[in-house]
């Protein structure tokens, strides 16, 4: 039976591939401290459906490349809407300023 891992897209840059982050929770035999494994996998999306943040099934099939040995098998859950702020919103102090720390020195400069 072909390995099933449940993870989130944490990139999405290459055409038709993904990359999927599965974190796993694991405890030390002797000292029962609780740690994070993070593992990335390559998988092929043939329709470019997934999107950064997606929650994913990814199975395992044959070598597709030297590094993606996955396809997509489903979105479990779609990842939120991401607020990108338009440049025309902004106030004039923030858009001066160069760095978010030079927007206090310009706003005092304005006075």
């Amino acid at each position: 039976m072909a390995k099933m891992i449940y993870g989130i897209v944490s990139s999405k840059k290459t055409d038709k591939t993904i990359v999927v982050t599965e974190h796993v929770r694991l405890t030390h035999p002797l000292y029962r401290k609780q740690y994070t494994v993070t593992k990335r996998f390559m998988a092929h999306d043939e329709n470019n459906e997934a999107q950064e943040g997606d929650k994913v099934v990814i199975v395992e099939t044959r070598p597709l490349s030297a590094r993606k040995h996955f396809k997509l098998d489903r979105i479990t859950e779609k990842a939120g809407v991401k607020h990108v702020e338009n440049e025309a919103d902004m106030p004039e102090v923030l858009k001066k300023a160069e760095k978010p720390a030079e927007a206090a020195e310009v706003a005092e400069e304005d006075k």
